[in-house]
């Protein structure tokens, strides 16, 4: 029975790009025709994915993006940010709907997309226009629906705003929130750096990045869609001795009034019909529990906030993996929503444990 839509990815030798190639083969309503990047021309996919090895004909194709989106109902880019934007005007007038994994289209201010990617955006015009919605399927689910163009969230933007959303919403976040992200080494990319050699990262814990990572003001912006006042995120992020995942803890500071018990409810309340983000009620979110999946786990701990009157503190903790819900997978899942799929399709696999 033939599929009913058919799709491309370009930059699919990637962490992210595997993945991508990993859930469409799986797909029953979504066929891969087409794999585009700049590395391993005319070899199988194997050749970057061993995994895949002998599931499919497919090879890698040195095509232009226009060649590539040729007769596609969608194209998912695993390009690297500032690669992708300049893509994108060949993609647009293509007509095929577009996901992309990239930083290039998540943020409106292209001041802020200079001063935390380092670059003069491409195409400006496009973070203000209204072309691209933010891939949070928990907080923009009917606006991706209906869109042509999705920027999906960065991996660290995801587990934390995850964490925070229904404080968010309910108008109970604002002012300064400290976050702590650990973080495994995929999450660099597939290229070799000396953070990510295995030698130092295997025996250690460091920072990068601390109180400018380019997620901060992806995350705040977010935070602000979502009904947060005036949300100062203060982040460190540190790279760990994983593979795969992120857990992220965050304390946020809200008034005395919310109790613990209203505070609860506001979470399980929020994710009860969510399929992929979890609220385990016997214990606290855990990195092996979500490895190799496509599920958020989210858990909150509430207390008095000591150093100042009327607050208490609010200590979120989210984990995912950083290559599916924080990548790939959460592309997948805003890509059925546009396509009218169900949201669930190819991303249900619980993964293994441990």
């Amino acid at each position: 029975m033939a599929k009913r839509f058919k799709a491309a990815v370009i930059g699919g030798s990637g962490y992210g790009g595997g993945e991508l190639i990993r859930r469409l083969l799986l797909h029953p309503h979504v066929e891969l025709v087409r794999v585009a990047s700049v590395d391993f021309i005319g070899e199988p996919l194997s050749a970057a994915h061993p995994h895949l090895e002998g599931l499919t004909d497919l090879k890698f194709e040195g095509i232009t993006p226009a060649e590539a989106a040729a007769g596609m109902d969608v194209v998912l880019l695993g390009l690297p940010h500032k690669v992708s934007a300049t893509k994108m005007p060949e993609l647009i007038a293509s007509g095929a709907r577009v996901v992309d994994l990239s930083g290039d289209f998540r943020l409106r201010d292209a001041a802020l997309y200079k001063r935390y990617y380092h670059a003069d955006h491409p195409c400006a015009d496009r973070l203000t226009d209204g072309s691209f919605v933010y891939g949070l399927p928990e907080l923009h689910r009917e606006k991706i629906k209906t869109a042509k163009y999705v920027a999906s969230p960065g991996c660290f933007a995801t587990t934390i705003e995850l964490a925070l959303l229904p404080l968010a919403k309910a108008g109970l976040l604002s002012g300064a929130v400290e976050v702590v992200g650990i973080t495994g080494s995929s999450g660099s990319g597939v290229v070799p750096s000396a953070g990510t050699h295995h030698p130092v990262r295997a025996v250690n814990l460091r920072t990068y990045k601390p109180l400018d990572h380019q997620h901060i003001p992806e995350i705040t912006q977010t935070l602000h869609d979502a009904g947060a006042k005036d949300v100062e995120i203060r982040f460190v992020p540190v790279s760990a001795p994983l593979s795969r995942g992120i857990f992220a803890t965050c304390f946020a500071h809200v008034p005395d009034s919310a109790s613990a018990d209203r505070i609860k409810a506001l979470y399980k309340d929020a994710y009860a019909k969510e399929p992929f983000v979890r609220v385990p009620e016997k214990r606290q979110p855990e990195v092996a529990a979500v490895s190799g999946t496509n599920f958020a786990e989210i858990g909150v701990q509430i207390g008095s906030d000591e150093a100042e009157a009327g607050k208490r503190v609010v200590a979120c903790f989210a984990v995912t993996d950083n290559l599916i819900k924080g990548g790939a997978g959460q592309a997948i899942q805003s890509m059925n929503i546009m396509l009218g799929v169900d949201e669930k399709t190819s991303l249900e696999d619980p993964g293994g444990w441990p």
